[in-house]
């Protein structure tokens, strides 16, 4: 099933880190200027952090440049109607679909926001902070055996979309 079909026996239940989920990543272009950027990025994320608890929609955001690649975890609907939305959003162009399946379960329990780094550098993670003017650097936290495979695809799809 994808989100461009009709899905059928899905459950409502919200998924746990153990529960069957539907993840979906996909990649796009900023059209926010790079001035804009810092504080638009924290406002996005503010805005999508307390939406998508509402849905139980949990995932990571990767920021290169103008560059934006996304995984998005939760029921498929809830997953699906988001996606539909960010389609449609005048802030991203070039949305694409990178991958969409089911798991056994969640990667990402909370939401995550980082910057990718240049060449083999450690990633930026970030955070939202008013008083700072919008996404700033944030202390890491550790990184799980389950989420690097999926990080990794995600700073490849952001540095193969880039030209050197």
């Amino acid at each position: 099933m994808g989100c461009h079909e009709h899905s059928v026996g899905m459950t409502n239940a919200a998924p746990t880190e153990d529960t069957p989920t539907y993840r979906l990543m996909y990649h796009s272009h900023s059209t926010i200027s790079a001035s804009e950027r810092k504080s638009q990025l924290g406002a996005i994320f503010s805005v999508a952090r307390s939406r998508n608890k509402k849905a139980d929609i949990t995932g990571a955001l990767m920021v290169y440049r103008d560059q934006f690649v996304q995984v998005l975890e939760g029921d498929e609907s809830a997953v699906c109607d988001l996606y539909d939305h960010i389609c449609k959003d005048e802030r991203h162009e070039r949305v694409t679909l990178v991958d969409q399946q089911t798991v056994p379960g969640r990667t990402f329990g909370r939401w995550a926001m980082a910057e990718v780094s240049e060449g083999d550098e450690p990633d930026i993670p970030l955070i939202m902070n008013v008083n700072k003017g919008g996404a700033v650097p944030a202390a890491g936290r550790p990184i799980t055996s389950e989420q690097e495979p999926i990080l990794q695809q995600m700073r490849d799809s952001l540095r193969d979309s880039v030209p050197s």
